[in-house]
């Protein structure tokens, strides 16, 4: 079966943001639907790094491996956990 094109929804920019984003647009010969995906891709490779570490932390809360909660917060597996769940390290 094909896969859905699955598109993210983005909230309305604003019209400061929406007017940088079309003269940006503009400037570098995309449209603005390219150039919003390429500015959301940028600053997601740039948090990156606070992204992991905050996995790590919550990871450690639930005495899992990072890379296990990355895994089920992927597959939709993740779930939040209450403070009794809380595991003492």
């Amino acid at each position: 079966m094909a896969r859905k094109d699955e598109r993210l929804l983005v909230a309305p920019l604003g019209e400061y943001y929406d007017d940088l984003l079309a003269v940006y647009a503009f400037v570098t010969d995309r449209t603005r639907s390219t150039q919003g995906n390429f500015l959301l891709c940028e600053k997601l490779r740039e948090e990156e790094p606070k992204v992991r570490e905050s996995v790590a932390y919550l990871a450690k809360k639930r005495g899992v491996e990072p890379e296990k909660l990355w895994n089920q917060i992927l597959k939709g597996e993740a779930k939040k956990i209450s403070p009794e769940e809380i595991v003492e390290s």
